[in-house]
């Protein structure tokens, strides 16, 4: 069988869009200011078609606090 298994693809980190299954190259680090410190952030990933979208839907709630490029799963801190 060539190519990785379903079970190691579903493991990649992925586009937090919904339906998009695109490799996640964005990690958008935001908080709920009346649910959450100051300092409290959780994590979304995102693709490079997506980052607009999914920072705007956060930006205009007021919950977005910063962009950064992601590398792999072990840069995303767990959230």
């Amino acid at each position: 069988m060539d190519g990785p298994s379903y079970a190691q693809s579903s493991l990649e980190p992925q586009c937090s869009s919904k339906g998009c299954r695109a490799e996640a190259t964005w990690q958008l680090l935001w908080n709920n200011p009346k649910l959450h410190t100051p300092e409290y952030r959780k994590t979304w990933l995102a693709c490079d078609d997506h980052r607009p979208t999914l920072g705007q839907f956060l930006d205009v709630r007021g919950f977005l606090r910063e962009v950064t490029p992601f590398g792999a799963a072990s840069d995303a801190p767990i959230s």
